[in-house]
């Protein structure tokens, strides 16, 4: 089996899904525009073979890369880079290359417009937030005037929440179009509840081989734009009725062979058209795996190797590795640069040091949303959770 890595090198910790498709017998042929000597050892391991471009972004220079793949190793089964970013690439590399193992150009549209995610919503009986596209002043307020403030605005393409606000009244409404963005726009409204993400690693019959669930206290948006600190927590545990809702996304959106990551508000009010307090709504959905640290939270929440069954179900279509009853919660909390704050590095290590399962600083890029220093524990109790994050953020 020939497997293309586009930019095996990012995040760092993917070199686990090439070390393990290795493993299992797959030529791993990565693409990427670093350095081969800056790669991890544990990648330079994994690879079959490097090729470096000098830019991602260039097209025809990724297109020749797997050109030269394919003649020299024959067929090419998978192209994946497992990062938001370069999906439509991916969609287009396999399109082009006739890989049939991944979304193809003409459908990857559903999967990176915002308001095309609403049409498979839809077709899936899935509830969700009403949207309009951005376009005039006068449009938007004949949107407001049916859902009422607050609503959110975001790009109707966009990565995370880059770039996305909270709109709480006309004064706030006439300062965006006042500085309208060049790029599409789409608004929506606003969800109360708190946002739950779902994450599997789905077979060719879109069945899950592996679930999940993830907490997400405070929204990346707040953390964001209010400079608030990041804190969330994978679960034991995957409700029957997140399932339930997961399981009919992925179907709706006919996705397979995949590692995703859904996002779904739980209501903490009723709303008209969406449900009851407790129930699921759509929000967004990301055919890759959660970022950051996420695949390795969920492996210590689980007792489990979410690299591995992913491998797995590449080479073998199944999961080879028995469920583990041994589960805890696994929760990140954030320190961000400029933030007083109560509680010193080595009170922190003092009183969870023997809990904590990562704690390191996080590259520059990942500052705004993440936090410059993070902290990762694995704790048995949602209580326990709490006091975590509690001791590790409290602020003078």
């Amino acid at each position: 089996m020939n497997f293309i890595f586009i930019s095996p090198n990012f995040p760092h910790t993917y070199w686990n899904f090439c070390d393990r498709l290795h493993k299992n017998g797959a030529n791993v042929l990565g693409i990427g525009d670093a350095d081969y000597d800056s790669l991890e050892q544990g990648l330079k391991n994994s690879l079959t073979e490097y090729y470096k471009v000098d830019s991602l972004e260039n097209y025809d220079q990724v297109f020749r890369a797997v050109a030269f793949f394919s003649f020299k190793y024959g067929k090419i089964d998978w192209i994946e880079s497992l990062n938001e970013y370069w999906l439509e690439q991916d969609a287009r590399l396999r399109t082009d290359f006739n890989v049939t193992t991944g979304m193809q150009t003409d459908r990857i549209g559903f999967i990176k417009d915002k308001s095309l995610m609403k049409k498979l919503y839809q077709k899936g009986d899935i509830p969700t937030a009403r949207q309009s596209k951005v376009t005039t002043l006068a449009a938007a307020r004949r949107f407001i005037s049916k859902v009422g403030y607050p609503v959110i605005v975001k790009p109707g393409i966009g990565v995370g929440a880059a770039d996305t606000w909270k709109l709480k009244n006309d004064e706030d409404l006439k300062r965006f179009y006042d500085n309208l963005p060049q790029v599409p726009y789409v608004m929506e409204e606003f969800m109360v509840g708190d946002l739950i993400s779902y994450e599997a690693i789905l077979d060719a019959d879109c069945e899950p081989l592996f679930e999940n669930m993830t907490v997400w206290p405070t929204p990346i948006m707040d953390i964001v734009n209010e400079d608030l600190n990041l804190q969330y927590y994978t679960s034991p545990d995957v409700p029957e009725a997140l399932r339930e809702i997961g399981r009919r996304t992925c179907k709706a959106f006919g996705v397979a062979r995949r590692f995703v990551h859904l996002e779904f508000f739980r209501l903490t009010r009723e709303m008209k058209g969406l449900g009851k307090v407790g129930d699921y709504a759509g929000l967004e959905v990301n055919m890759r795996p959660p970022g950051g640290y996420t695949p390795d939270m969920i492996n210590f929440a689980h007792s489990a190797d979410v690299y591995q069954i992913y491998a797995d179900m590449v080479a073998f279509n199944e999961r080879r590795s028995p469920e583990s009853e041994d589960k805890y919660f696994c929760v990140y909390a954030g320190r961000k640069e400029g933030h007083d704050y109560v509680h010193t590095h080595e009170e922190i290590m003092d009183r969870y040091g023997a809990s904590i399962v990562m704690q390191e600083e996080m590259p520059p890029v990942n500052w705004p949303q993440m936090g410059r220093f993070m902290y990762t524990c694995r704790l048995k109790t949602k209580e326990e959770v709490d006091a975590f994050i509690d001791f590790v953020q409290a602020e003078k």
